[in-house]
């Protein structure tokens, strides 16, 4: 992997941003940085994102004419192991150089730990231990999650145990809570409790 393209992952979870780009900037915004070079995608008339082939921004609104409020960024890591050099986008590839198909968790920890950036280990949603397991930026708000462990069925197969799978933001200090919640209601605790 070039090393362009790892201070690319390692700024994105330093900052919570793509580019500069914050999860609550508008549709316009992104485009005047990204490009017009995306896919649409609308669920109903109430959320959008669009998919610039690495980076995917997603919007909310309360009513179908309403402007959209920023809801996330994800980096779908994943994807670059079809081999598809184009995938990342013109924009962070001209920015950054070639992206590599895969990308080690261990490699971004070290790196980000030398810049004195932690990850702290987050429970994982039910639906996906243990085969994922996600670490939290508490500062920039950013999680990532890397394949932890195989699955035939579940796994793809062109992911290895370490291989990052995306990059998120922003993942509030509430969802964490409530993720450690579920966890320990799922393991017979109660938080809660005095």
């Amino acid at each position: 992997m070039t090393p362009y393209s790892l201070a690319f992952y390692v700024d994105a979870v330093r900052t919570g941003t793509v580019l500069g780009l914050r999860p609550a900037d508008s549709p316009d915004r992104v485009a005047e940085v990204m490009g017009t070079d995306f896919a649409e995608n609308r669920v109903g008339k109430r959320a959008m994102f669009r998919d610039y082939g690495l980076a995917e921004f997603h919007w909310h609104r309360a009513a179908a004419g309403d402007p959209w409020d920023g809801h996330h960024v994800s980096l779908q890591v994943h994807r670059l192991t079809h081999g598809d050099p184009a995938l990342p986008g013109e924009v962070l590839r001209a920015r950054y150089g070639r992206f590599a198909p895969r990308l080690s968790f261990g490699k971004l920890r070290r790196l980000l730990d030398r810049r004195g950036v932690p990850l702290v280990e987050i429970p994982e949603y039910a639906a996906n231990a243990p085969r994922f397991r996600t670490f939290w930026q508490p500062g920039s708000l950013t999680a990532v999650s890397f394949v932890a462990a195989r699955d035939p069925h579940r796994t793809p197969g062109d992911l290895r145990v370490g291989d990052v799978w995306r990059i998120e933001a922003p993942v509030t200090a509430q969802q964490v809570a409530w993720r450690e919640e579920q966890h320990a209601r799922a393991a017979g605790k109660d938080l809660r409790a005095p």
